[in-house]
């Protein structure tokens, strides 16, 4: 019986504070997710970038979570006071054991805002470069075109010189002729070549003209225009329509030769 009426007693003095307690939890979840879904989809139609998009959100979130579970313990007794007091030291204590990160996540905010680059653009810095596959909070993913992938602290970017390439980039291939071939005849075939591939971009023209005068040969250069994504494809289609083409025209390749003198034989 008395344990019973102790239970009784507690349930009877502290039921209505857990009772509040548990409504300010469900209310302050329910906000949070109401509210994070409403600026999450404002924050779509802007078209921010999703990191910092969804920073926002899961911050916005935390914040009304941490003010329903004060509530809740306000509804308990708790003394707020020392309780924020105590959270300040331990987050300054977190903030100093993790500089590191901060720092990244920091750089992070920094090219989000700025946009020095964006995904699917083709970049170089500190000795690497590839296209942006993803853009994160601490890090930076580059893709080569072996498919590999470098995952760049955000931390080292910030402050370093940076060469963007954009989306699209321009091939430099090169075709050698003799110095006796018809130079109207095989800028012709490599123009039409370069016009024929569905990959070469109309705008900027590509530059097709004589590149350099060797020994041998005539050094043509051939450099269109195309997207990050097609620059391994149309590589080797157009060398390989430019050797059928020349084939078809009956125009030689400039192979290296020399030549061999007996002098007093």
């Amino acid at each position: 019986m008395q344990v019973q009426d102790m239970v009784l007693d507690l349930a009877i003095r502290y039921g209505f504070q857990v009772l509040g307690a548990l409504v300010v939890l469900t209310a302050g979840g329910l906000v949070a997710r109401w509210l994070g879904q409403t600026i999450d989809r404002r924050l779509q139609k802007q078209a921010m970038e999703p990191p910092m998009r969804l920073l926002i959100v899961r911050v916005l979130k935390v914040v009304i979570m941490l003010f329903a579970v004060v509530v809740a313990l306000d509804k308990f007794g708790f003394q707020i006071a020392p309780l924020v007091a105590g959270i300040g030291v331990a987050g300054l204590g977190i903030g100093i054991a993790l500089q590191g990160v901060l720092s990244n996540l920091v750089a992070g905010l920094t090219i989000i805002f700025t946009k020095p680059y964006r995904v699917g653009e083709y970049i170089e810095l500190l000795g690497v470069r590839g296209d942006v596959a993803k853009i994160e909070l601490f890090s930076t993913t580059l893709v080569h075109p072996d498919r590999s992938r470098v995952v760049i602290p955000n931390r080292r970017i910030v402050g370093e010189i940076l060469h963007n390439h954009g989306i699209t980039r321009q091939l430099h291939l090169t075709v050698a002729v003799p110095h006796d071939a018809d130079l109207l005849k095989v800028l012709a075939a490599a123009g039409d070549v370069v016009n024929a591939n569905a990959r070469v971009l109309k705008d900027p023209p590509p530059l097709i003209g004589v590149a350099q005068i060797a020994e041998s040969s005539i050094k043509i250069a051939v450099e269109p225009w195309v997207r990050v994504v097609d620059v391994g494809a149309a590589d080797t289609e157009i060398y390989s329509a430019l050797l059928e083409e020349f084939r078809t025209r009956q125009i030689e390749l400039g192979l290296p030769r020399q030549e061999v003198r007996l002098v007093n034989a």
